[in-house]
């Protein structure tokens, strides 16, 4: 899978176990794309043709609804929700054992806006 990783997600250690596991990652300082706001995030996945995977859970299901709403569409927004609670909170191995979990059910990516918490 072709993944953008937006800033409050991309770290070295969870680009390099989801490159282990075979997929294709994009930071944002790959692309000059460090600091930007969420809008601008997620237009540089699509326009890319990657899922967009975050920790900002709020924004980026306002920005699903907008360009849904629009009839405009995305490659897909994976969450990772971050409560503070170690028996929900994903680690790095965490959320690559979701995605392999997520792809292996054959669930529609595109257009989708998917809690990777719920695929542990």
């Amino acid at each position: 899978m072709k993944l953008y990783l937006d800033d409050d997600i991309a770290s070295p250690l969870l680009a390099s176990f989801l490159r282990k596991a075979g997929h294709d990652v994009v930071l944002p300082g790959d692309v000059g794309m460090d600091g930007q706001p969420d809008p601008a995030h997620l237009k540089c996945a699509i326009r890319d043709a990657c899922a967009c995977m975050t920790k900002n859970y709020d924004d980026f299901w306002l920005l699903h609804e907008l360009i849904l709403e629009a009839a405009g569409s995305h490659p897909g927004i994976l969450v990772v929700r971050q409560d503070n609670d170690a028996s929900r909170d994903l680690t790095p191995k965490g959320i690559v054992a979701a995605i392999r979990k997520l792809e292996a059910a054959g669930v529609p990516i595109a257009n989708e806006y998917i809690v990777l918490n719920h695929w542990r």
